[in-house]
């Protein structure tokens, strides 16, 4: 796993989060409220490592560029660095102004950016920071402070007792994974109690592939892993899954994040002890503030800074604060309209909803 650590300073959000600008309908007319001219292009990554992009990120980020009344462009670059380069090219030559980055790789990103800056594009690097880049402004949540969740939580579900510990990192490409995996550390490596027996980067985020590695991982310690640190709901359930095939599911502890209908309703079933919720409207409205700011030739809020190691750089930043869920506290991310209830709380997960507090 790549080694370029970012260090964060974040202070307070709330000014950062709330996005005021109202209008049109249309994403395709301009402003005269907000000044506005130009147009915005937003890349996401994929379809294939978290459901969010399309779910939430998406959704919301056209919500905020309809009620601001800018012209948008938003794509998915599905897993493609060949494709997320040909969506940055067409957007440039459409007349995009300010470009936002959702890179599946540093390079990839850095390259589109040079690119954008070469011709007076601005950008914004989008949930991951694509070291060596030259990004105007990067919003994200405190990625450190998102595996420190993890690792708490994992703790939590765990207790004092003596237990064997393997991760299943993120994609080791992704900046994040990085981070997630050096914030759960400091927080688990701390615990003597614990031991660390094996640990793997899941190429891409692949689930199927996070599935074979954690069954390797089973085989090689003879079954006698009693927690797993996952990085998503994705892995998390993909470590799940071979769990069950043992008859161990929901008595070895597994961590997740991005609050996913699927890693909810794992907590709801017992077989996944945690999530770490991001509220990606709060990301969303960060990044669409910022990009609006910069189509009005203003210069963009941030709170913090984010290090650059392989650029040596300091990117001004938005970083915003994840929020541990378990079972507890379940029924905020239902509260929050992050996921519907009916979605959630659907057939035999009604009567757990409701024990869980969810009405």
């Amino acid at each position: 796993m790549r080694k370029g650590i970012l260090s964060l300073t974040a202070v307070s959000v709330a000014a950062a989060l709330t996005l005021t600008a109202c209008g049109d309908d249309s994403g395709d007319k301009g402003s005269a409220q907000s000044g506005a001219k130009g147009k915005i292009g937003v890349i996401l990554p994929d379809t294939k490592s978290s459901a969010r992009y399309e779910s939430f990120d998406r959704p919301f980020l056209e919500q905020s560029f309809k009620a601001a009344g800018v012209q948008y462009d938003i794509q998915n670059a599905e897993g493609s660095t060949q494709r997320f380069q040909t969506i940055a090219d067409q957007m440039l030559t459409s007349g995009v102004t300010v470009l936002i980055t959702d890179g599946l790789d540093s390079n990839s990103a850095a390259a589109v950016q040079r690119k954008a800056k070469a011709q007076g594009v601005q950008t914004i690097d989008y949930d991951r920071l694509a070291l060596g880049g030259v990004a105007d402004y990067y919003v994200s949540f405190d990625n450190v402070k998102v595996g420190e969740e993890l690792g708490k939580g994992l703790q939590k579900c765990l207790g004092d007792k003596k237990a064997n510990i393997v991760y299943l990192n993120g994609a080791p490409t992704d900046n994040n994974a990085t981070l997630f995996a050096q914030g759960a550390h400091s927080v688990l490596d701390k615990v003597t109690n614990y031991t660390k027996t094996a640990e793997q980067a899941v190429p891409d985020w692949d689930n199927q592939q996070a599935a074979t590695i954690f069954e390797q991982m089973w085989t090689d310690k003879g079954g006698k892993i009693d927690g797993v640190l996952a990085a998503n709901d994705g892995l998390g359930n993909a470590a799940i899954s071979i769990l069950k095939k043992n008859g161990q599911a929901g008595k070895v502890p597994v961590t997740g994040q991005d609050a996913t209908i699927e890693g909810l309703q794992n907590i709801l079933d017992g077989n996944q002890c945690m999530t770490v919720y991001k509220p990606i409207k709060q990301e969303t409205d960060a990044a669409a503030k910022l990009a609006i700011a910069l189509l009005s030739g203003q210069k963009g809020e941030t709170n913090g800074v984010s290090k650059d190691t392989v650029g040596k750089r300091d990117v001004p930043s938005v970083l915003l604060n994840p929020i541990g869920v378990t079972k507890e506290n379940i029924k905020q991310v239902v509260t929050d309209g992050f996921v519907k209830k009916e979605e959630l709380c659907k057939g035999a997960y009604a009567a757990k909803c409701k024990a869980a507090g969810i009405q």
